[in-house]
């Protein structure tokens, strides 16, 4: 069956919920796999520590509702529980369709477009219609008592497509905020699956892009720990055991594996770690063996590679680390400049400029393969993107629109005088401006953050650079 874990808003606890019914999983000896709705890297990296297994992103928006389907019937077979970590509140979404005109449905209480279609594409509640799954709702009750019968009853009723399964009262402070709740719940006669009271030692830092990777976090296992303990006792698990089982699904075709015969250099430490477990498998389905290294650490680039992929990341957190680390900067740059393909994205992007200037002002040394620098700000810029390519660069053909998403608090002083794509606002026809830098034409580095579970022929192009590259040595 398996379930979604929803929030009535963002900030409710959602991924404290769901680390906390994985870490119990796991004390129990279960395997389970988790899925994680939307774009996000870092709390798929927190899935992963505690499963031991990759995390799966389902994002209609960056791949196909297909693909979410498939990936999910793949991946959910593999185990014998899955369950998925919902994204904001339960139908927070986009629209799906560029210039849609919103209108209010008064039969069925619901914004909808022209068309009468919700407004909540790539919503927590659009996954759980396209996998047909129940959802767990999660509410913060720290504020709350009497009314958290009307919020309860208004996810319960607005879509009748979605199926509560119940919910989780979290941040309940005492026996007697219990009790109110509770009676106040008791005759929608939904089921209240979890209580989490307040806890004031379960706590994960977070800074300017959101919670703090698991990589920079000593004390993470501890804390799972105590989210086990806690997950021991908080939750209804005569109920929701049932409900976390895989279901038989028909499995999707499998994808052929080609032998190994490209070597690509994958930066992954501290300063990046932001990828797509699905990338680095078609990589590896296409014929790539992966190097995993570190621009922080090792003292070369791996020898005998064919290609480089920087993901996103903080290398503004590590920005000094990396611009001591100049044996690397200085073979990065010349391993580029004699024709190695690379992708770069987000923090890889500011890896190849010639520097990184910190939110303090103070400047660092980076590869210097652009001509221009990134500067840390206060501004976010946050957003699905539809990308079309101005030329013809390492990864698609001029013309060809992707659609990608961007989460950045840096800008570029100079921008290419040949830019990769045009961008707008995936939702509407806002331009977003031009972006990306395609020279050295052996590189692609771009603030939009792709997903290829749909575009294989993204990295079979990468590959075919790579292979073209390796030939003409």
């Amino acid at each position: 069956m398996s379930i979604i874990i929803a929030g009535e808003r963002s900030g409710v606890g959602k991924t404290t919920v769901t680390l906390t019914l994985l870490a119990s999983l796991r004390r129990r000896d279960r395997l389970v796999q988790s899925f994680k709705v939307g774009p996000d890297y870092i709390d798929p990296m927190f899935h992963q520590h505690v499963t031991g297994r990759p995390c799966r992103n389902l994002d209609p928006v960056l791949t196909s509702e297909t693909y979410v389907q498939q990936c999910f019937a793949r991946h959910s077979q593999l185990t014998e529980y899955s369950l998925v970590e919902g994204v904001m509140g339960l139908f927070d979404g986009i629209s799906p369709l560029v210039n849609s005109h919103l209108s209010f449905a008064e039969d069925k209480g619901l914004m909808t477009n022209d068309k009468g279609q919700i407004n909540d594409f790539a919503s927590t509640a659009h996954i759980a219609r396209l996998l047909d799954l129940p959802v767990v709702l999660v509410i913060d009750c720290s504020r709350l008592s009497g009314s958290v019968a009307a919020i309860a009853h208004g996810y319960q009723s607005i879509d009748p497509r979605i199926k509560i399964a119940g919910v989780v009262l979290n941040r309940v402070g005492s026996d007697r905020h219990l009790s109110l709740l509770k009676d106040a719940l008791k005759p929608l006669e939904l089921p209240i699956l979890g209580v989490l009271r307040r806890q004031d030692n379960i706590t994960i830092p977070d800074r300017h892009l959101g919670l703090v990777p698991t990589a920079e976090l000593p004390e993470l296992n501890a804390l799972i720990d105590r989210l086990a303990d806690l997950g021991d006792t908080c939750f209804d698990w005569q109920n929701l055991l049932p409900l976390l089982k895989s279901q038989p699904l028909p499995p999707p075709p499998n994808l052929p594996h080609f032998p190994s015969s490209i070597r690509i250099a994958v930066a992954r430490d501290r300063a990046f770690n932001f990828y797509y477990q699905d990338n680095l498998d078609l990589l590896q389905q296409l014929g790539a063996e992966l190097v995993f290294w570190s621009p922080l650490k090792d003292a070369a680039i791996p020898k005998d590679v064919q290609g480089m992929y920087f993901g996103g990341g903080f290398p503004e957190v590590f920005a000094q680390q990396l611009a001591e680390n100049t044996s690397v900067r200085d073979g990065v740059k010349t391993a580029i400049l004699e024709g190695m393909p690379a992708i770069a994205e987000c923090g890889g992007l500011m890896y190849l400029c010639e520097q990184i200037i910190d939110f303090e002002g103070k400047s660092w040394a980076m590869t210097g393969v652009l001509p221009t620098s990134a500067v840390m700000g206060g501004r976010l810029t946050l957003g699905y993107r539809r990308a079309v390519a101005l030329q013809d660069n390492l990864l698609v053909k001029a013309g060809t629109a992707v659609h990608g998403h961007e989460f950045h608090r840096s800008h570029l002083t100079l921008t290419s005088t040949k830019p990769l794509f045009e961008t707008s606002r995936y939702d509407c026809d806002e331009n977003m401006g031009c972006e990306g830098w395609g020279f050295p034409a052996n590189v692609h580095a771009s603030y939009v953050h792709l997903h290829w579970g749909e575009s294989r022929e993204i990295p079979e192009q990468f590959l075919k650079e790579c292979r073209t590259y390796t030939i003409s040595l």
